[in-house]
């Protein structure tokens, strides 16, 4: 046997020894079935049901996509200051969705005027429900200055309806983004034929959609009307296929609705004010931003807009806009939303115009020492009431709990239709490392463990200070009801003074958060990383808001390609 003739002898044995090796150590192929047990996907039949045809979150309306990244927050330009207000902490801010925009006037007067319909003020019951929702336009009153024109026409004239809403709390910013996030949902639902149509328009007194609600007890949405939630064209005919009533109500496993509308914490809004996207040079920025514009300057360096200022703020005393014929900035109070460029997320107005609220809860320093990731002070943990069958308990006209505001504002905790809220107990609680209590707003600063006063051994942690050892002695207003009824008018209501001559902050955990200079401020607080703090439940004429909303999944959308 020649030499030829051995190397191709050779070659088939092993060929027929790979064939059978191959053959022994068949797989199945499991493309379409599930990796934990082998069962078919998706089958008519049952077993596990997997949403193939999702991709990724779309963008809800109004929001623009800002990539999460790690970022210098509180890096400040200028400090003469030097308030111990601000140390620069290395954060990492998950990706998120953040308004284009400022709500507008005209955003603010559709939650209004759907308020108005569903829970008419005309009727007792439900009237502090629409007060409490109302903006103060009494905030642009002047003890030396005429400013009745806007205290009339800002929030309902024509002329103001794409300018940014003021006098709005942070309690009622908070609330309009609830009020968002179902609205926003309930149109998914009926455009993809699972409610009936136009539902959304004739909506009665009660039979309110909550997404929670609808996700937690859909039998229970819009006050149980079952020709409603299942009068879509495509429940009906899901209803005719199918005896699984399960498959009448979209899940959250569909990825369908929404994820809330919200405020964005300090974190998220300042990462996305600077946009250092323009910095980027591979994996590290290159340079500082003090603006979230390019530069050191106010004013625009382009050819074609040389000298004009980049945002809406006071210029010097009594320069809120320029002389007449030249305006320097366009505006001498607030200016109609995109006057001005873009940042480079594609976000107006991130300085300037108006400031705006965030959720964070305010105190001096940033604890990057305990967390360093999607940082927000001011977690309160809840979880959804259960009555004694082990439903939900929804609230109903007659269950609506109204809270009175340290200002004497009477404003409702929850709508008829909502999941009732209470905090978090024990359950949720007991050798649990992450969390030991409902409220954390103090954590770690503020509570008796905070103080010089805490001792860690024979003696109750939640045992409550005197007055002189608390770390913020914040005055304590009192607003309480002359009478037994808890939604007694204002006039019957007590108020009473905080006469203490001892007070030395007026921090405590109701006061939030508000960034970005506005059209009242110079150009100091223009700077995205410097911060200010205002009682939650009060309002001004300066400050506003944009609500942000989470991302689920992947870090960055598909396509991405990369930006060197």
């Amino acid at each position: 046997m020649n030499l030829t003739k051995k190397l191709a002898y050779k070659l088939l044995i092993v060929l027929m020894t790979t064939t059978v090796l191959v053959s022994c150590n068949k797989t199945r192929d499991y493309k379409d079935s599930s990796r934990a047990t082998g069962w078919k996907l998706n089958s008519k039949e049952g077993g596990p049901q997997k949403n193939s045809k999702y991709s990724e979150q779309e963008t809800g309306p109004g929001l623009v996509f800002v990539e999460g990244g790690t970022f210098t927050m509180g890096k400040v330009q200028d400090d003469p200051m030097h308030d111990w207000n601000n140390s620069p902490n290395q954060q990492h801010v998950q990706s998120f969705y953040m308004d284009e925009t400022e709500v507008t006037n005209f955003m603010y007067m559709q939650y209004l005027d759907w308020i108005k319909e569903v829970f008419p003020p005309s009727q007792e019951e439900y009237r502090k429900i629409y007060e409490g929702a109302l903006p103060d336009t009494l905030v642009w009153r002047n003890r030396l200055g005429y400013n009745e024109v806007m205290t009339n026409n800002y929030l309902r004239h024509p002329a103001y309806a794409e300018y940014p809403v003021v006098g709005v709390s942070w309690i009622q910013a908070v609330e309009f983004g609830n009020w968002r996030t179902d609205r926003v949902n309930e149109k998914i639902l009926e455009d993809e034929g699972i409610t009936a149509r136009n539902s959304r328009y004739d909506v009665k007194v009660g039979e309110t959609f909550s997404t929670e609600t609808y996700l937690n007890a859909p039998t229970q949405t819009y006050g149980g009307n079952d020709s409603i939630t299942r009068g879509g064209k495509k429940s009906q005919s899901i209803a005719k296929k199918s005896k699984d009533s399960t498959n009448l109500f979209i899940q959250r496993k569909d990825g369908l609705l929404m994820p809330s509308y919200r405020l964005p914490t300090e974190a998220e809004w300042e990462y996305a004010a600077l946009g250092l996207v323009s910095l980027r040079s591979y994996n590290v920025y290159r340079g500082r931003k003090k603006y979230p514009w390019d530069g050191q300057y106010t004013r625009s360096g382009s050819r074609r807009s040389r000298g004009d200022q980049l945002a809406n703020f006071k210029q010097g005393d009594g320069d809120y806009g320029g002389i007449a014929g030249w305006s320097d900035d366009g505006a001498d109070i607030t200016a109609e939303i995109k006057s001005y460029e873009p940042n480079d997320y594609g976000l107006y107005d991130m300085a300037g115009n108006v400031a705006e609220w965030v959720a964070d809860v305010y105190r001096p320093i940033v604890d990057d020492e305990f967390n360093d990731f999607n940082y927000y002070r001011g977690n309160v943990y809840t979880k959804n009431a259960i009555d004694k069958d082990g439903k939900v308990k929804i609230v109903s006209v007659d269950s609506i709990v109204y809270d009175t505001l340290s200002n004497g504002k009477v404003v409702a905790r929850d709508l008829p239709g909502e999941i009732l809220q209470v905090p978090v107990d024990e359950q949720e609680t007991y050798l649990r490392t992450q969390f030991s209590k409902s409220d954390n707003r103090d954590y770690r600063d503020g509570d008796k463990r905070s103080t010089r006063y805490y001792q860690s051994f024979g003696e109750d942690s939640e045992e409550e200070l005197d007055e002189g050892e608390r770390m913020y002695n914040s005055p304590k207003h009192t607003v309480a009801s002359k009478y037994q009824d808890s939604i007694a008018s204002e006039s019957g209501l007590d108020r009473q003074y905080d006469k203490s001559s001892n007070r030395t902050t007026l921090v405590n955990n109701e006061v939030r958060v508000y960034k970005g200079g506005s059209w009242r401020d110079r150009d100091y607080w223009l700077d995205p990383a410097q911060r200010r703090y205002f009682p939650q439940d009060m309002a001004t004429d300066y400050i506003g808001f944009r609500c942000a909303m989470s991302r689920v999944g992947s870090k960055s959308q598909k396509g991405k390609r990369a930006r060197n």
